[in-house]
């Protein structure tokens, strides 16, 4: 019998590409970028609406995988942990999702009850590889469109992302409001006590000045009264520095929470501004690589990222996740420390204002209750008979009336004048003076060597 060997025969069919779509040769064209992926399996119990808590991307015809693209908080995927935005999913209850789409598998997932078990490809991601030179660019264009307003940055044709209703902008510009008025209650108070000084400096040379006029004064009377009054401005002046040692804390304690809480609560501030400005490079990547897919579509022209498993936006992706976790625990630290600078805040100034309010109410009654005891006017003192007296510096032509000048001279000499108190100028004892000083003109001759004036 002879022997018969079989040899396949290649031949081409042109229609190959219509029934085998490019799809299934997906392993052949993968280009992962240098990244890896590994296998693995988990199962999560949906929430009450029967949802896992993700959102997911690619699929046929386009792509030739199902990724996740969002992980939301607070849902069973979040809580779980082991998927993450990027990572491939290869089957749902077992069931492969080649070839599907992305509403095909949403449907798998939610016709699963209670818990749903899901295999997937882990894509091992390193975030320096995704901060590219693109998405330092754009962070920078964040920072200088902060400082702008809408309309502006729109004029300018600066396409940016943003966060709707952030709270944290109105805190950010109370902390600065506060700062300012700390800064003015220091300025302000510093100046109160550069006048107390000067005022206790004042109330000192008063007080010498006093003491020493007491201490020559050869009437016993006088000299007391002088001394006493003396005393009562040293007193004055050490119920100022009393005064001034309660106030010097005060200062102090508003330049710490002025030069340091205020600058620590501004560094975490920056710091987390700068990852606020990452992530939302990130969206506004994200953004455009999803307006260049639809644009391709719409062309019905085929891009290579999305045909070869779109790695990048995976990558891009998965930076996007991690920079939101980062700022979401920096935006909750910014918010924390600024809740309690706003505590220390409206405690710390009601108490400061307190000590500020005691210690010059204190140095008041202590003044009013020292001078209260010096009232001693008026005061007698012998002058000596030339106080009074003015000389003629004309010598070389003396006036006609010279004797007569001098006649006045001596009369006025002896004469007892008296001041009125301070309180009452029009009080009786200056009436009486005005009265009783015709009388004494004409004794003058009598009693020349016994003057005497009552300083009121």
């Amino acid at each position: 019998m002879p022997k018969y060997s079989y040899m396949p025969v290649l031949t081409f069919d042109p229609d190959i590409e219509t029934k085998m779509p490019r799809i299934k040769d997906y392993n052949q064209f993968e280009d992962r970028m240098g990244m890896t992926v590994t296998s693995g399996t988990t199962t999560l119990r949906k929430s009450d609406q029967n949802l896992v808590g993700i959102s997911i991307g690619g699929g046929s015809p386009l792509c030739p995988c199902v990724f996740i693209v969002q992980v939301f908080d607070n849902t069973p995927a979040s809580i779980d942990g082991t998927l993450a935005a990027g990572d491939e999913i290869v089957a749902i209850e077992g069931k492969s999702v080649k070839g599907r789409s992305k509403v095909e598998v949403a449907r798998m997932i939610q016709s699963v009850k209670d818990c749903v078990k899901i295999n997937y490809n882990k894509l091992h991601a390193d975030p320096k590889q995704g901060k590219t030179l693109d998405i330092v660019l754009k962070k920078i264009k964040h920072k200088v469109v902060e400082g702008m307003s809408a309309s502006t940055a729109d004029a300018l044709g600066l396409s940016r992302a943003i966060l709707c209703n952030d709270s944290l902008v109105k805190k950010l510009g109370e902390l600065e409001r506060t700062a300012e008025m700390y800064k003015g209650m220091v300025d302000h108070t510093k100046e109160i006590i550069k006048c107390f000084l000067e005022l206790s400096n004042s109330h000192r040379d008063f007080g010498d000045i006093f003491s020493e006029i007491g201490v020559r004064e050869p009437q016993p009377a006088a000299s007391k009264a002088f001394s006493t009054l003396g005393e009562a401005h040293r007193n004055v002046e050490k119920s100022a520095l009393q005064c001034l040692s309660k106030v010097k804390p005060v200062v102090q304690d508003l330049n710490t929470f002025l030069n340091k809480a205020v600058p620590d609560t501004k560094l975490t501030v920056k710091k987390y501004l700068d990852v606020k400005f990452e992530y939302l490079s990130y969206c506004l990547k994200v953004k455009e690589m999803d307006d260049e897919e639809y644009a391709f579509n719409s062309l019905g022209e085929p891009l290579y990222r999305v045909e070869t498993g779109n790695y990048e936006y995976r990558l891009i992706l998965r930076c996007r996740q991690l920079a939101k976790k980062k700022f979401a625990n920096l935006r909750s630290d910014v918010l924390v420390k600024l809740e309690l600078l706003d505590q220390k805040h409206v405690q710390d100034v009601v108490f400061q204002l307190q000590r500020l309010i005691t210690a010059m109410s204190s140095y008041h009654t202590d003044c009013h209750e020292i001078l209260k005891g010096a009232q001693l006017f008026p005061i007698e003192v012998d002058l000596a008979q030339s106080t009074l007296s003015y000389t003629n510096t004309d010598d070389n032509h003396p006036d006609e009336d010279g004797d007569e000048d001098g006649e006045e001279v001596d009369e006025q000499s002896h004469t007892r004048v008296t001041r009125p108190d301070i309180n009452d100028l029009f009080a009786e004892e200056a009436i009486e003076a005005k009265e009783t000083e015709e009388p004494r003109e004409e004794e003058t001759e009598d009693n020349a060597n016994t003057p005497l004036i009552s300083i009121d």
